[in-house]
């Protein structure tokens, strides 16, 4: 097996001559997760801020689980550190690496994590949908967000990247537009929670159907108007808008299937 390691300066310098895996393993912090080999948690270290994920091994439960639901089990934090360099190399924001790991043999006991670098004074694109039931956007505001989204998304498929949990609570931008309300071509758009990407050469059909359907879905709290979908569909697709309904009628009716099942089922789970 290939060996992956690597730690900062500032990380490699307080950890020297330490078992950073086992050291890592009961890391104290702020935890988010702890389940199912998985530990999320916010630390600090000198007066700056970071986010662990580790992975202890998943068991072959999990794994088995997995395979017998035709899903590909996720057995390391590789993914993640992966996708955050590629989407680097592409220009889309994103986390910043301050380490990384894996070792083992056994996929099902193999140890593994990720460490970045926190993200501060930002908030999700979620909120951004809540906050716009009270105080509209203006129309600049929301065709630059639109577009802006559209970008992001295109660059991530064309490179063979599909995110696989692609909603908007998990795009964040800085905080100051919960006072300012306006997103300009120069807001930073930084895309999280990477740990289930799949990388190829090209995203088959499907998977970019599921992503674009739950990005729309996520946004069922925001009123978008037909010229609004059209406005994602033209920059998504690069094409005319006259274009893309005629040659891609069957994908994007894919899409809006795809978001309003998501739709109808949140809807049975949150009746109210």
């Amino acid at each position: 097996m290939k060996k992956h390691f690597y730690l900062r300066e500032e990380l490699a310098q307080a950890w020297q001559e330490r078992d950073v895996f086992k050291l890592l393993s009961t890391l104290p912090g702020e935890v988010y997760r702890d389940k199912e080999g998985r530990r999320t948690l916010r630390f600090e270290l000198d007066g700056r801020c970071y986010f662990l994920k580790y992975h202890a091994g998943v068991g072959w439960g999990e794994i088995v689980k997995n395979l017998l639901q035709l899903r590909k089990p996720i057995i390391s934090a590789k993914n993640e550190w992966r996708a955050i360099k590629r989407l680097h190399q592409l220009g889309v924001d994103t986390m910043t690496l301050a380490g990384y790991g894996e070792r083992g043999l056994n996929p099902a006991r193999r140890e593994s994590f990720v460490i970045t670098d926190e993200l501060t004074e930002t908030m999700s694109l979620e909120h951004v949908g809540l906050q716009w039931q009270q105080r509209k956007p203006t129309f600049r505001t929301k065709q630059t967000l639109i577009r802006r989204l559209a970008a992001m998304s295109r660059k991530m498929h064309q490179a063979g990247i599909n995110h696989r949990d692609y909603y908007l609570c998990h795009i964040l931008l800085t905080e100051a537009f919960a006072e300012t309300n306006q997103i300009t071509e120069d807001t930073e758009l930084f895309l999280i929670d990477l740990h289930r990407t799949q990388i190829r050469r090209r995203v088959p059909e499907r998977w970019l159907v599921k992503d674009l359907g739950s990005l729309y879905f996520s946004a069922h709290e925001v009123q978008l108007s037909q010229r609004d979908k059209y406005r994602f569909i033209k920059n998504y697709s690069g094409l005319s808008l006259r274009q893309a309904l005629t040659e891609q009628t069957s994908f994007w009716q894919k899409v809006e299937v795809r978001a309003q099942g998501l739709l109808e089922k949140w809807h049975r789970h949150n009746p109210s």
